[in-house]
């Protein structure tokens, strides 16, 4: 039976920059008492911020406005068994102010104005898994353009 060989705590830093190599992460919040897990694409900001891009939703605005949040990314190499995930707990704000749209991330859908949350880290804790004598997945090339998702990269 395989089996993980090393997990590996990271630091807070290592665990900014891996987020910064993904697209799609999922922000998880309580709505209406139950746990609601949205996957959105995001951009890693400056002083520990996350900016989310979710679907226009005025239950989710509302809910999210002040709410303490969780956002949790990850790259895994399933036939490798190797990878790494990060969690962000947090407090979310909806940006009410203007963003120029080539500061956000690529919304999932288009033509609907986005419902766009920054989410300040407060805790932030990652793990790297890899089994013996592998390397956990490579991160992508950092490049400052906009990232698309790949969809067969997942």
């Amino acid at each position: 039976m395989d089996r993980v060989d090393r997990i590996e705590e990271l630091s807070e830093a290592e665990c900014l920059r891996l987020l910064s190599t993904v697209p799609i992460g999922r922000v998880v919040y309580t709505e209406h008492a139950l746990l609601r897990v949205v996957p959105v694409p995001f951009r890693v900001e400056a002083d520990r911020r996350l900016l989310l891009v979710l679907p226009p939703d005025p239950v989710a605005a509302r809910t999210l406005h002040g709410a303490v949040a969780a956002f949790q990314a990850d790259r895994l190499d399933a036939p490798r068994r190797a990878g790494w995930s990060v969690v962000l707990h947090g407090r979310a704000e909806v940006v009410r102010e203007p963003v120029a749209p080539a500061e956000l991330p690529r919304p999932w859908l288009e033509g609907a104005e986005p419902l766009v949350v920054r989410l300040t880290a407060e805790l932030v804790t990652g793990r790297r898994l890899s089994r013996k004598g592998t390397a956990a997945p490579a991160p992508h090339a950092v490049t400052g353009a906009p990232r698309e998702p790949d969809p067969g990269a997942w």
